[in-house]
């Protein structure tokens, strides 16, 4: 980590708080009660960068808001399955340690993942998606395509239940439990690619010129309210652009289809009227 970032990040001066007199800074094992993390973690997500150094008084480290916010996130977002390299990079893309900074990294994430997880039972799942046709292939595959996630007890928790439904209505239409984790894994793979043109879009328009700005506190508010919009508009413009690509692709298909069986027809023996 460099100097520059390092003092913007990490440093606290004493000056800035009487630790002894603000109920808010407490000790390392104050704070792993609180949050619930355990000293050694909170040693070791200092170690590694993820949460700034105490304000040290008396020989004594001191913890204040801030970092009770920061592994509230980290918690959080470990709990999301992001690994601690990932929310590192995060932390450090918004370059900040105030509780603003973790505000806006929750509510992003909260804008753009809003469905709430489900805990499903093994059984159930072989009961939705008919029995012999789950076999622990085809589970080990939705684990690893992330639409399940082991909790144990044959116990699972359903990533994003819509995507599951949408697999379970593929099964009911007949077409096999396989080939609807196809179709759910090639629409993940395009949408890699969709997520990373707005997020670019986002950092490159909205973000980088609100930092270079020294990030007003006035303006966070407008921040916040861009992102939201930003979802609603990258929402509709998918699926118009979804509805344009099905209708344009179904008249090719259906077209060729058409003039297919007219030329086989005008090309049919007929029989002498005579």
């Amino acid at each position: 980590m460099s100097h520059k970032h390092c003092d913007t990040v990490c440093h606290m001066s004493v000056e800035e708080v009487d630790v002894e007199k603000d109920a808010g800074w407490r000790t390392i094992d104050e704070l792993a009660q609180v949050s619930g993390v355990t000293v050694r973690n909170i040693r070791a997500y200092q170690a590694r960068g993820l949460l700034p150094p105490p304000q040290v008084r008396a020989r004594t480290g001191y913890y204040g808001p801030g970092h009770e916010a920061r592994l509230e996130l980290i918690r959080e977002l470990q709990g999301e399955g992001v690994k601690l390299d990932t929310v590192k990079k995060l932390l450090e893309t918004t370059g900040g340690t105030t509780e603003e900074v973790v505000r806006f990294i929750r509510t992003v994430r909260q804008l753009f993942a809003t469905e709430e997880r489900q805990i499903v039972h093994l059984d159930e799942l072989a009961e939705r998606f008919g029995g012999a046709d789950a076999d622990s292939g085809i589970l080990r595959r939705a684990v690893k395509m992330d639409l399940l996630r082991e909790v144990g007890d044959d116990q699972y928790e359903e990533v994003s239940p819509r995507l599951v439904n949408v697999a379970r209505s593929m099964v009911d239409m007949g077409i096999p439990l396989n080939r609807a984790l196809d179709v759910v894994e090639q629409l993940r793979k395009h949408a890699d690619g969709i997520a990373k043109t707005y997020v670019e879009l986002f950092l490159g328009e909205v973000w980088r010129p609100f930092d270079d700005s020294g990030r007003p506190a006035e303006r966070w508010p407008q921040l916040y309210e861009t992102i939201g919009q930003l979802r609603t508009v990258s929402g509709e413009a998918m699926l118009a652009v979804l509805e344009l690509a099905v209708a344009e692709r179904l008249d090719v298909t259906f077209g060729k289809d058409i003039v297919r069986n007219v030329r086989t027809t005008s090309s049919a023996p007929t029989s002498d009227p005579s």
